[in-house]
């Protein structure tokens, strides 16, 4: 497809060309949020740059595993905000000391529980996340299962794999932009 094809067509056209293979058209939805996501991280989050560029991929990664579920009668500019504030608030909740959880944060951790169908979802792409891990370098593979796993900080990474913060930062980096390369190549679940 020619590329004037996805400029002049809407994010909706856009998202049937990539459920049907099209690698670039997700690409292109990519180019034209990025912006947009990762400012609402820094401007309205206060997030630093850093972990602002991180949820922003982090983002774009569960849009594309989730695109089969997207609804047309939203605008994929709502969706992607929607996918973007629960990233937010997955981040936020992983960095909170569980100890300091008070009867609200209780309550609004149990509502927020994963129905049966977003496990089955979850289940499904977790299969495909390991096939990509397997895919990569050993390092990589690891950092990422220390990282999106285990849920440890980067400060705890560096200290178990005994290398520097800024090293496991940067390395960290280009693992998740093997697995979004490896998520463009694969295809959606």
């Amino acid at each position: 497809m020619d590329f004037e094809s996805y400029i002049a067509a809407d994010d909706k056209q856009i998202i049937v060309w990539a459920l049907e293979g099209d690698k670039a058209a997700f690409e292109t939805l990519v180019s034209r949020y990025r912006e947009a996501i990762h400012t609402l991280y820094t401007k309205r989050y206060g997030l630093p740059a850093d972990d602002a560029d991180d949820l922003t991929q982090e983002t774009f990664i569960k849009a594309f595993l989730k695109l089969s579920t997207f609804n047309a009668e939203y605008s994929f500019g709502q969706w992607i905000v929607t996918i973007a504030r629960n990233t937010f608030i997955d981040f936020v909740r992983k960095r909170r000391d569980d100890t300091a959880l008070d009867n609200e944060g209780a309550l609004a951790k149990a509502a927020t529980s994963p129905t049966p169908e977003e496990c089955i979802i979850s289940s499904q792409q977790k299969i495909q996340i390991e096939q990509y891990l397997q895919r990569m370098d050993p390092k990589y593979s690891r950092l990422i299962e220390l990282r999106f796993i285990k849920e440890l900080s980067y400060e705890e990474i560096a200290e178990e794999l005994q290398i520097p913060l800024g090293t496991v930062k940067t390395q960290i980096h280009r693992a998740r932009s093997r697995i979004c390369e490896y998520i463009i190549e694969g295809g959606v679940i």
